[in-house]
């Protein structure tokens, strides 16, 4: 993942700051804003420049973990974003829970393949 991780100090991010965290453009990070705009709604100032928080660049990482590395098209991405929500699941540990879960689960299976042998 291109995300530098960075020690999160600072309350607010600008979406200079941003972009160059996912190692993106700016324009991409508002086009993010405006399509899961029920997860992500930065702060902005008087002018309209964005201001990212710890939570809102959580966000980011999560939808560029679905849509970048996972391939998930944006409206995959929205609606597995929105069932995590929905069932009340931090979305951002929720996604390593889920490969770790599925991965015991194909283990087992192929242990119980390999005994039956």
């Amino acid at each position: 993942m291109p995300y530098k991780e960075k020690p999160i100090q600072k309350l607010y991010y600008s979406i200079g700051e941003v972009a160059n965290m996912f190692d993106v453009n700016a324009s991409l990070i508002r086009f993010w804003e405006k399509e899961f705009n029920s997860f992500l709604k930065p702060s902005k100032n008087k002018k309209g420049n964005r201001f990212y928080t710890p939570d809102d660049i959580e966000v980011l990482k999560l939808i560029y973990k679905l849509v970048k590395e996972e391939g998930f098209t944006l409206h995959g991405a929205k609606e597995r974003i929105t069932k995590e929500k929905k069932m009340g699941i931090n979305t951002h540990t929720n996604t390593q829970a889920l490969i770790e879960e599925k991965l015991l689960k194909i283990k087992e299976a192929l242990e119980k393949l390999k005994n039956d042998l």
